[in-house]
């Protein structure tokens, strides 16, 4: 017998019982609904807590979000450093920059280009920033993405850099309106375009299903189609590589989440694709439709995701991009993975790669000299035991390249160095927003059900290992999508949780990217059912090692991870004294005709597919909620956004009223802005952690 089956057969509320209503996003009665359940739950934390335990934590965590003490990490576009930045005095947040000289010095001067808080006033929009395309090289113009209230749509607007204005209406500037678009410069005056252009422009998934050139001052109507891919995909994308003597025009047709086909235009009559003057084909660019390519100036890297022409599964190859048209399948391996060691991301720069790997959730990073491919010094002065990240390289400019270093318990440094060379220097340092004296982080493994060994990290004023302290002890995983969870320091949680005496767990479930593709492929769709008995493993693990009770212990995730809560939830509430359940997938037997959710059936498998439907029916939290009289489950903190056109807010939706019409004891708040991150600024931010971080320190006491 294991969670998902038991002795006596609980009674499942049926999901088709949830009110059609709840499904109305912005629905008068459905936002209603959500208001009034937004205020019994606030009510109820504040009645429960310390008198003002919540406002206070969300002062003293806005306080630390909204620090000018901050590291402003740059974007290096051409002779300047980029940034967004927001705090107390812009809670929405400016895009800025300046050089250099002056970011390296103690009091750096920043040229402000957009003020969102003034813009979404001038507008009477709620603008949430979602980025800038700055056209290289000239870097003299910049499409602007911006949100209503932090959904993944945006409005796509021009704006010049020389001048520091919108681009005037008079002088056609390139503007799209809400939609999740895909664009690309190609010249200042054409750029490559998917968004939404009627019937049939966009997939099942909602996103682009066609790519266009576009020139200004034409009709986006009369633009010339690229590329167009099947409804069926998850989106097709084109964008445009402005590299000196390397310009190529790709698309990619990505089937779904891990397979995609890559093309490249070819010209014909001697002309070069990127001076549109005559007519161009698309060559695909020949390799397994699960095996990733970058290309770059004249080398084309592989990463396939299972075994290819000699390339083990897991491992990066190079080879010459135009050999590799015409044919020759020459290439040189530059990294194997083994049992310990996984890729996870490359960087270029003018005369160096520079490869992220994980070594037992570790990472390292190593320097390769472009054409030889000869392993360079590693760079020294960095702290050992911390998370180092690639933060940004200049590769048409120079070697210059960012690093970012922390821990669980150590603050953000930025680092700036020379690739090639070891020595690096401190840029900037965070501050520390929380005392660490004491703390300590372990690395535990635990063993799944299947033999598999599952690591996790737990952090806090620990004790010995052999009679540990023990404490409320929060874990948090996620276990899909490829995604990698490595250590890192988090002001919010430093004050909000391990400040307060409490543990912290980051555990590394299989369907994440730790340890290379199998970790990830061995448990999607019908063997999904894994990442689940992993969770219930490493939650046995840390009470069987003597750090909490049962009642004790708290699991927390989002998105896909609150999904995996949710199951925790529904499927075995016996091993957990509460759970946080944030912007979760909950209804998976119709999750793939929800907003997005059709472009993730490679992960779960489709529901219209009966083996399939079966697996998913295992644990789909909707369908697996029992009357409390039959099995009593922990009390549950559910949250959404009114703004998340990713993952639909009637999941969590459905979840609440169902746990509430069982009898069980939930809670639940909607955040009307912030889209799928849950919240659209500083100030919401400290206000959904505030909540949830009170809400747990009540619970678990």
């Amino acid at each position: 017998m294991n969670a998902f089956t038991s002795a006596s057969s609980p009674r499942f509320l049926r999901a088709d019982d949830v009110p059609s209503w709840l499904d109305d996003i912005e629905g008068e009665q459905s936002l209603a609904w959500a208001r009034e359940w937004n205020e019994k739950t606030l009510a109820t934390v504040d009645n429960a807590a310390q008198q003002g335990a919540r406002d206070n934590l969300r002062t003293e965590l806005l306080q630390a979000l909204d620090t000018d003490s901050r590291i402003p990490y740059p974007v290096r576009r051409g002779d300047h450093l980029y940034n967004f930045w927001r705090d107390a005095k812009h809670p929405r947040g400016v895009w800025r920059r300046t050089t250099l000289g002056s970011f390296l010095s103690k009091n750096t001067e920043w040229d402000v280009l957009i003020d969102v808080d003034s813009l979404a006033a001038t507008d009477g929009e709620n603008w949430v920033w979602k980025g800038a395309q700055c056209r290289y090289p000239d870097y003299d113009r910049a499409l602007i993405h911006l949100s209503r209230g932090g959904a993944d749509a945006t409005v796509i607007r021009e704006f010049d850099l020389t001048t520091g204005r919108f681009v005037a209406d008079a002088d056609d500037p390139f503007f799209l309106p809400e939609a999740k678009s895909d664009v690309s410069w190609v010249s200042r005056d054409e750029i490559l375009v998917g968004t939404d252009c009627g019937p049939d422009s966009l997939t099942d998934s909602g996103y682009p299903r066609q790519v266009r050139k576009w020139s200004r001052g034409q009709d986006l109507a009369d633009s010339e189609q690229v590329f167009a891919g099947h409804k069926s995909d998850v989106a097709v994308g084109g964008w445009f590589d402005n590299t000196e003597g390397f310009e190529r025009l790709f698309v990619e047709r990505a089937q779904d989440f891990y397979t995609s086909q890559r093309f490249v235009a070819v010209p014909r009559q001697g002309k070069l694709p990127h001076q549109f003057g005559g007519t161009f084909s698309l060559q695909i660019i020949e390799v397994p439709d699960d095996c990733r390519v970058s290309a770059h100036k004249e080398w084309l890297v592989l990463m396939p995701r299972t075994e290819f022409n000699g390339i083990p599964a897991g491992a990066v190859a190079v080879a010459e991009f135009d050999e590799w048209l015409s044919g020759n399948r020459d290439v040189e391996i530059l990294f194997t993975p083994d049992s310990h060691t996984s890729f996870q991301s490359l960087a270029w720069t003018h005369n160096y790669l520079v490869v992220t790997l994980l070594n037992d959730v570790s990472t390292k990073l190593l320097t390769l000299s472009i054409g030889d491919w000869a392993e360079e010094a590693e760079f020294t002065g960095l702290p050992d035991q911390a998370t180092i990240s690639v933060v940004g390289t200049s590769p048409t400019r120079d070697d210059e390249i960012w690093l970012s270093s922390s821990s669980m318990t150590e603050p953000p440094t930025l680092w700036l160095g020379t690739a090639g060379s070891p020595e690096v220097r401190v840029a900037r340092r965070a501050p520390a927003f929380f005392d660490p004296a004491g703390m300590d982080t372990r690395q535990h493994w635990a063993t799944s059900a299947d033999g598999t060994q599952i690591p996790y990290r737990i952090t806090g004023r620990l004790g010995s290992t052999e009679t540990p302290n023990t404490a409320p002890t929060l874990v948090h995983a996620y276990g899909g999508f490829e995604v990698s969870l490595v250590p890192g320091y988090s002001p919010v949680r430093g004050i909000g949780w391990l400040a307060k005496g409490g543990f912290f767990v980051e555990a590394n479930l299989r369907g994440g990217g730790e340890f290379g593709p199998e970790w990830h492929s061995s448990v999607v769709k019908k063997e999904r059912i894994r990442v689940y008995e992993d969770h219930q493993a490493v939650l046995r693990d840390i009470v069987a090692r003597g750090y909490c009770s049962v009642e004790q212990l708290a699991v927390r995730g989002g998105s896909n991870g609150g999904l995996l809560t949710a199951v925790c939830l529904t499927s075995y509430p016996e091993l957990v004294g509460s759970v946080v359940s944030q912007v979760p997938l909950a209804d998976m037997l119709r999750y793939h005709r929800l907003s997005a959710g059709a472009s993730w059936m490679a992960e779960y498998g489709n529901p219209d597919v009966p083996d399939e439907r079966a697996a998913i029916e295992e644990y789909s939290p909707v369908q697996r909620v029992a009357k409390r009289e039959d099995v009593e489950y922990p009390p549950a903190l559910v949250t959404t956004s009114t703004r998340d056109d990713r993952v639909h807010p009637a999941h969590a939706r459905s979840l609440a009223w169902l746990l509430r019409e069982a009898g069980h004891d939930v809670d639940y708040f909607e955040n009307i802005e912030g889209g799928h991150a849950g919240a659209a600024d500083n100030s919401q931010v400290a206000m959904m952690e505030s909540l949830i971080y009170t809400w747990l320190w009540e619970k678990l006491n």
